[in-house]
């Protein structure tokens, strides 16, 4: 099994869309015809992220609900400078018995997204 897709609903739609291109670089595909606004992005040929509107409320830890969303990508360094550019707010996390280094982020209407990256020493 593996997981197919996650939906995000968010009060900034076009605004989570435009994050989430512009930081994981995926593209719109197609969507069916619902009777509701959205996006689906893409990675390729594979639909991985949902969007559709959201109530506006803030999001909280108080209810039961799916805490974050991570991504494995490539290029710790390169990305981390991305988000300087852009000056992006982020967070780290090195797991150097994982030989991992994370990145954390939000998106406009407050969602955790977390990138995960193996492709390097966990030192510096």
């Amino acid at each position: 099994m593996q997981l197919d897709h996650v939906t995000l609903r968010t009060a900034d739609l076009e605004g989570t869309r435009h994050f989430l291109q512009d930081l994981l670089g995926l593209t719109i595909g197609y969507r069916p015809d619902f009777d509701f606004p959205g996006y689906w992005l893409y990675q390729g040929q594979e639909p991985i992220v949902h969007l559709i509107p959201g109530g506006g409320l803030p999001v909280g830890r108080d209810a039961e609900t799916i805490d974050h969303i991570g991504f494995r990508c490539e290029g710790y360094a390169s990305f981390r400078q991305r988000l300087d550019d852009k000056a992006i707010p982020y967070s780290t996390m090195d797991l150097s018995d994982l030989g991992e280094r994370r990145l954390f982020v939000r998106t406009p209407g407050g969602i955790l997204v977390e990138l995960v990256f193996r492709d390097g020493s966990t030192s510096n």
